[in-house]
């Protein structure tokens, strides 16, 4: 028995002996020789690594209006888990459904949703209708959580939201094809957004420290942090007011005459700045899920067409610049042989014998196929279709962008000849359009399109400008000021002036239309009833502030003209915008009153609106040639400014007052007379600071001892508001009493090219 008991002694002993020295040798393998490997494995336990997000950079106008900003974001998510266990799936889903809008169906998959052991997830998000989701629908789903929580007593009701950014467009429609946008994924899809993707989206920092098991930070471990660097913020030439009368005129074109597509540019013809560019259709960059692909196209930069008569506006100033263009001279309108082709103007019969002055204001096709290809011969035309930037890039900063095309064969004179009146072997962009025009206006000088004012660092608060850019030179000063001077009777000549519809009293302007017919697709030829229209100008003539070209793809009135479609909106852009830049009507002044001798006409008394509803009140408005600016959220009308029967200018903005003052927003006043600026600011019960004296040109609102306070600055008038009378000009009433729309249809047929 003894001798059993020291067996057994021995042999536990030995078994622990044996299992101390495997444990010992263990360590010391895990300690000592593997100690760096394991060392790093626990490193890589402790270690936390967390990416920090820069905010991106903002887009703004020139005055600073943010166009594009980073704005809070929230992402549903639920615990399948928690909501089973408290039986309350039903409920979740059909929730879910109302607020989110997301097929039940597909809830209740992710509501329900289990691994593959058969347990709940503890977590799923609701993608894609809960996927970065609005803050107004963010405060929905927190009150079906709270409801939650209290009918169930339970702080954890398995429904999240996880706190992100995203890309948010405040002005919506506004200027969207030349923001473009980030959709959710963070990614930049079109327009500006991904040009300056790289200077936008900043750069993402990082931090690195160690924790335990608790999650607690470890104390005496380094910490590796690299800061994130924000986006830069952009600055564009855009003037969100012109932008707005620029979508506005062309979207009531658009309404009207249903085509393809129409687009409108605006911009300075001394810098080339764009101050306002659109297209329609278009889309809202914050619904871009909404909207077919079509929407998304920049026809500004990417589509080409033949420009018709607006072309013939290259070919007068290369035959100005050579000495081969005598407005009193005259020739035979009707026809002329080129090779073995005859080529007619419009009007098969022509004018007769009249002069070329004539022949541009009646746009003769005969009149440019003399100029273009008789005198200035072959290979001086070709020159300066080239040296006015088409075939080519202006190198807009815009990503897209096509070169046109510019296909004339020499060899082939009726290619020659067809081209010095816009149909034929050249194609246009319309941004090409404008820049090659604006050399005409701004002395000569083809500067380089730009859309980009400057950008700015956060991190350094260093600037960088872009300065214009002249690409060259394309004909003098000399000639600039007598092709503007001859462009200018094709506005003012209400009798033959093609253009007399962009004709703004008190303005001097100078423009032409374009009716191009279409090429048949697939078909060599022209069609009969399908037409790009449009209209290019710039005002004052003497000294240029604002050039404009309107283009119309196929309206739905086949016998419609750059004259009867184009140019009105190219006058409602140009006059309004001429008034927010402050610069005034000329009129001519009776000695004995003082005033404007067509004082009447350019006013219009501002119908009673109150008690109306706003699409009412807008449409009386509307008939009156007068703007409507809605203030507040009701939906009819309780007080207007300026009262019922003051005369004011057409297009004047009228301010519909739809709630009580207390809850009222201060509207934007540019523009008004201090009179009605005051009268605004006393319904708000805002104290009001001054500058100047005339009309807003600029408000500053702040915050002082608790009270709101509202810096008007103004700029004195010119002679026609001397007067005391707020009229500007805006009235065409030569134009409006011209004619029917049947005498305009038979005026714009000589605007087509054959």
């Amino acid at each position: 028995m003894t001798k059993r008991i020291k067996l057994r002694t021995l042999l536990v002993g030995g078994l622990i002996t044996l299992f101390f020295v495997i444990l010992m040798g263990k360590t010391f393998w895990v300690q000592v020789v593997k100690a760096d490997f394991w060392t790093e494995k626990a490193r890589n336990t402790w270690s936390t690594s967390e990416t920090l997000v820069p905010v991106r950079g903002t887009i703004s106008d020139r005055d600073g209006n943010v166009l594009a900003m980073d704005t809070a974001a929230y992402t549903v998510a639920v615990n399948p888990k928690i909501i089973h266990e408290l039986g309350i799936e039903d409920f979740v889903v059909s929730k879910l459904h109302l607020i989110l809008g997301k097929p039940e169906s597909e809830l209740r998959e992710i509501v329900t949703a289990k691994k593959d052991d058969g347990t709940y997830y503890t977590q799923r998000e609701v993608r894609r209708e809960g996927w970065k989701i609005d803050k107004s629908v963010r405060d929905r789903i927190v009150n079906f959580r709270d409801e939650l929580e209290k009918q169930t007593k339970k702080k954890d009701v398995g429904i999240y939201l996880i706190e992100q950014q995203k890309r948010y467009y405040p002005k919506h429609e506004l200027a969207a094809h030349t923001i473009g946008y980030v959709d959710r994924d963070g990614k930049a899809i079109t327009g500006l957004e991904a040009y300056l993707d790289d200077e936008l989206k900043g750069v993402e920092g990082k931090i690195n420290y160690k924790r335990d098991g608790n999650g607690i930070i470890l104390e005496n471990e380094k910490v590796e942090f690299k800061p994130s660097r924000d986006g830069k913020n952009v600055k564009l030439t855009i003037d969100a007011d012109i932008q707005h009368y620029v979508q506005e005129a062309i979207q009531e074109a658009y309404d009207k005459y249903q085509p393809k597509s129409i687009t409108a540019i605006a911009a300075d013809p001394d810098t080339m700045e764009i101050l306002g560019m659109a297209n329609l259709p278009t889309y809202n960059p914050n619904e871009y899920g909404k909207s077919p692909q079509a929407n998304f196209y920049n026809h500004a930069i990417k589509s080409e067409y033949e420009p018709g008569s607006t072309f013939k506006i290259v070919t007068l100033a290369a035959a100005v610049e050579e000495g081969v263009f005598n407005p009193n001279e005259e020739y035979e309108s009707g026809r002329i042989k080129v090779g073995n082709q005859t080529l007619r103007d419009v009007k098969r019969e022509g004018w007769g014998t009249i002069s070329f002055l004539e022949g541009l204001k009646r746009s003769s096709n005969v009149a440019f196929v003399k100029l273009g290809y008789e005198r200035l011969k072959t290979d001086k035309m070709i020159q300066y279709i080239k040296d006015f930037g088409f075939g080519q890039k202006t190198g807009i900063e815009l990503p897209g962008e096509i070169p046109g095309k510019m296909n004339i064969n020499p060899n082939r004179p009726v290619e020659v000849a067809t081209a010095t009146f816009g149909q034929g072997p050249v194609t246009v962009t319309p941004i090409q359009q404008i820049a090659a025009v604006a050399a005409v206006a701004n002395g000569g000088k083809l500067m380089q399109p730009h859309i980009i004012k400057e950008i700015e660092d956060p991190v350094t608060n260093k600037t960088e400008v872009v300065k214009p850019k002249v690409v060259r030179q394309v004909i003098s000063e000399k000639t600039s000021k007598q092709v503007g001077e001859y462009l200018e009777q094709v506005v003012s000549d209400q009798k033959i002036g093609t253009g007399k519809n962009a004709y703004i009293p008190g303005y001097r302007v100078a423009g032409k239309t374009g009716t191009a017919q279409k090429v048949i697709a697939g078909k060599k030829g022209y069609s009969d009833e399908k037409y790009v229209v449009s209209f290019i100008g710039y005002a004052p003539v003497d000294n240029p502030k604002i050039i404009v070209y309107v283009v119309v793809d196929e309206p739905n009135d086949k016998y419609a003209g750059g004259g009867s479609v184009a140019a009105p909106v190219f006058k409602k852009i140009v006059q309004q915008s001429l008034r927010q830049m402050n610069v005034m009507p000329d009129l001519p002044v009776d000695p004995e009153t003082k005033k404007s001798s067509k004082q009447k006409e350019l006013t219009v008394a501002v119908p009673d609106l109150s008690g109306l509803g706003l699409s009412q009140a807008k449409s009386k408005l509307k008939s009156s040639t007068l703007v409507a600016e809605v203030v507040g959220s009701g939906t009819a009308v309780k007080q207007q400014i300026p009262k019922a029967g003051t005369e004011t200018s057409p297009n004047q903005k009228v301010y519909l007052i739809t709630e009580d003052r207390d809850k009222l927003p201060i509207p934007n006043m540019r523009g008004l007379p201090l009179r009605d600026a005051l009268e605004i600011c006393s319904l708000l019960n805002i104290r009001t600071v001054t500058e100047g004296q005339g009309y807003v040109t600029n408000q500053i609102a702040a915050m002082k001892d608790g009270e709101r306070v509202l810096k008007l600055i103004l700029t004195p008038p010119g002679p026609l508001e001397q007067t005391d009378e707020s009229g500007d000009g805006g009235s065409d009433q030569g134009a409006d009493k011209a004619a029917n729309s049947a005498a305009d249809n038979a005026e714009d047929q000589e605007d087509r090219q054959e």
